[in-house]
């Protein structure tokens, strides 16, 4: 169904037009509409839309729906929103984008509080102000902050910094019901004492005002699952276990000097060699990239029937054909950090590490922190031990049957590679299912990020998944009644 026809299709509802007007109420006239064509979710149209104003008309948002058994899907900028399985239902998709600000400034604070629906880039132009940074560089432009942490996106400084989940000190977040939640690590100060930055609009949340009440020791509150933590679940939940409302991040200084060091490769297996010795030189590196691009095919061509270069071949007499170039070089970039001396010492040890081909500048490559895949087609994440890396991308190739654009974080073994939108989506899953075959023996994972509607309906997007018991738990017990984005889990939860 489209946009269009959603939207109208809502208003002949029972009872379309009072929420309507109650959404209206809630987020202000400009701010609640009936959803429009591009209002979906991976193919699947919304009917509604609302951009609350803060977190109380958030969460007034959640309760509307709670009453009228309809359900949310949030949505940030929108940059991921094709990424995973479509939801099985959307009536209301909640847009953070006023939900921003950050709203405890660090000024010699190791920690950010930031609104989930501030802009990732107004974020570190905000902190560069203090000589401050996020260490987090996704490669989806426009992403915001609770987009970033519910898709679990990280880039090439997760080498050094782990993802951004791995430098969530807490989080503020809607349950199901409504009801604002502030979680944290052990230790930590609670969420939400100053309250957003320039106050809510009226009718918002006293400053400090929040679900689990005042304290450390009150951090996890009652929303707290036994054995879970509900705080980290979040990351990668796609909104199907909690709405964002803010996170405290850490922050740090930024360096006073980067350099990427740039080494030509031309096969997995030297790929694995030379990280294996960046590695061992413990160089502290800040992120090891990998680019292997695919050989570009060459214009046709004709070749003469006598040329030795075809005498005796059985398909001479029927020269024109498409040549392909030579082997594509890869790239194998290293980011070196901190003080300019010090960086300085580790870059020459680098380049006489990875020997005269190494090149070292002041500029990250053209392809850094972008992935290898785009619009239409099937995106895939490889997770595997870094020595097994190699053996996973040749793995690809032969399923594939030929070179696959690799792109990605060697020196953790966590990759994306990009498969046509023309292949036919049972090729695809034979494919998936050929590489997952060989990483099973080596503690590994093939996700299927993005793909195509018909990928998406024939392939197994996750594999097989140890924590779902897991998963199922924290559903169960954070939404019994599927109102968050119900089936944008793994197992359809």
């Amino acid at each position: 169904m489209t946009g269009m026809a959603a939207a109208a299709s809502s208003t002949n509802r029972p009872g379309a037009l009072e929420i309507t007007r109650r959404l209206a109420e809630i987020c202000g006239p400009p701010f609640a509409r009936f959803a429009g064509p591009a209002d979906e979710v991976a193919g699947r149209t919304a009917r509604w839309v609302a951009v609350p104003g803060g977190p109380h008309a958030a969460a007034e948002v959640l309760r509307l729906a709670a009453a009228h058994q309809l359900t949310v899907v949030p949505r940030g900028a929108g940059t991921k929103i094709d990424w995973g399985a479509a939801p099985a239902q959307v009536d209301i998709m909640l847009d953070t984008g006023r939900l921003a600000g950050i709203w405890h400034e660090p000024q010699g604070s190791p920690v950010a509080e930031i609104g989930a629906g501030t802009p990732l880039r107004a974020v570190q132009a905000t902190l560069d102000r203090t000589g401050q940074r996020l260490p987090i560089d996704v490669p989806s432009p426009g992403a915001t902050l609770g987009g970033v942490l519910a898709a679990d996106e990280a880039g090439p400084l997760r080498h050094r910094h782990g993802s951004p989940c791995a430098q969530l000190v807490g989080v503020r977040y809607l349950d199901a019901e409504g009801e604002l939640v502030s979680l944290g690590a052990a230790g930590t100060a609670r969420l939400g004492q100053a309250g957003p930055a320039g106050g809510e609009p009226a009718g918002g949340e006293p400053a400090g005002g929040g679900a689990a009440g005042g304290g450390a020791a009150a951090l996890f509150g009652a929303a707290q699952v036994p054995g879970l933590d509900v705080a980290r679940l979040l990351c990668g939940s796609q909104g199907g276990l909690g709405v964002l409302v803010s996170a405290t991040m850490r922050v740090q200084a930024v360096p006073a000097s980067r350099v990427w060091v740039t080494r030509p490769v031309w096969t997995p297996l030297e790929v694995h060699d030379l990280v294996r010795a960046v590695l061992a030189a413990r160089l502290d590196p800040a992120a090891v990239e990998l680019d292997l691009p695919v050989p570009v095919p060459l214009p046709r061509r004709r070749v003469h029937p006598d040329h030795p270069s075809v005498l005796g071949r059985p398909d001479h007499p029927s020269i024109a054909r498409r040549s392909v170039g030579p082997a594509a070089a890869g790239s194998l970039v290293v980011l070196l950090e901190g003080g300019p001396a010090d960086v300085a010492e580790r870059v020459e040890r680098l380049v006489g590490l990875l020997g005269p081909e190494a090149v070292a500048g002041h500029a990250a490559p053209e392809w850094w922190g972008r992935y290898p895949f785009g619009p239409g087609e099937t995106a895939l994440r490889i997770e595997v031990p870094i020595n097994d890396l190699h053996a996973a991308v040749y793995a690809l190739r032969d399923a594939a049957g030929s070179a696959v654009p690799v792109r990605g974080s060697a020196g953790i073994g966590t990759v994306h590679a990009a498969l046509p939108g023309s292949l036919p989506p049972d090729r695809v899953a034979s494919i998936v299912a050929a590489v997952r075959g060989v990483l099973l023996a080596r503690r590994g994972r093939c996700v299927v990020v993005a793909a195509p509607a018909p990928v998406r309906r024939v392939v197994d997007l996750w594999g097989d998944l140890p924590t779902l018991p897991r998963l199922r738990a924290a559903k169960e017990h954070l939404d019994p009644h599927q109102r968050l984005a119900p089936g944008r889990l793994p197992g359809g939860l």
